[in-house]
């Protein structure tokens, strides 16, 4: 009876791991490998040449946007390099920026993009490879946080407003003068005092990111706000 009751064991045994070993592939549970995320391909294509928008979160902020009575306080050129977008920017240096990187950086990820009306008749090879060759030349200057019209430094507007003149003579948004901006606000003025002291340059020549935004020359191409 012994015997017998091992036998029988033995043989259920052996028909349960057989059966499991012959079971159809689609039987058996798959381990489940996680979907890589490509931030790139989740952006639209953009072009040579298009200004990117958005808000940033750094601590002048504010002020830009209570200045110039616009949500835009940061911007840049987008640029291709071995078919991958890249953001050409002024912050602290001049540097170029991955443009999913640059996205992330900003204020819920926000951003918008413009392009000139007539990109397509403007921005020739030959001209886009002269803007990406000043933009170079700008490449490590120091950011400039007093907004002066020069070159010794910069700030992100100024860098676009500079590659589009002197690269095919188009002056993208409208110059104005640092008292043309509102300076009514309490954190206008801090910043303000901050910068300057209490010789604060009022005739200084400057532009904004809001005057390139707003330049009847350009047309959205997209905006996530």
């Amino acid at each position: 009876m012994k015997k017998t009751l091992i036998y029988l064991i033995s043989l259920v045994s052996y028909l349960v791991i057989t059966a499991a070993l012959t079971l159809p592939v689609h039987a058996q549970k798959k381990p489940v490998v996680p979907k890589q995320s490509n931030a790139n391909s989740k952006l639209p294509q953009f072009n040579d040449g298009d200004m990117i928008f958005q808000s940033s979160i750094s601590p002048q902020c504010k002020a830009i946007q209570l200045a110039t009575r616009s949500p835009y306080s940061h911007c840049g050129i987008i640029f291709y390099e071995q078919g991958k977008p890249y953001v050409l920017e002024a912050v602290q240096p001049v540097t170029v920026t991955k443009l999913e990187h640059w996205i992330q950086r900003g204020e819920k990820q926000h951003y918008a993009v413009k392009r000139l009306k007539n990109a397509d008749q403007v921005l020739t090879n030959s001209k886009l490879a002269k803007m990406k060759a000043i933009g170079k030349d700008f490449l490590g200057k120091n950011y400039d946080a007093t907004f002066e019209w020069s070159d010794d430094k910069i700030y992100c507007s100024e860098l676009i407003w500079k590659i589009y003149q002197r690269g095919v003579g188009i002056e993208v948004g409208k110059l104005e003068k640092l008292k043309d901006f509102d300076l009514s606000s309490p954190e206008v003025k801090t910043k303000l005092k901050e910068r300057y002291g209490n010789n604060v340059p009022l005739n200084e020549t400057v532009i904004s990111p809001a005057s390139i935004f707003n330049s009847p020359l350009l047309i959205t191409v997209t905006s996530n706000y």
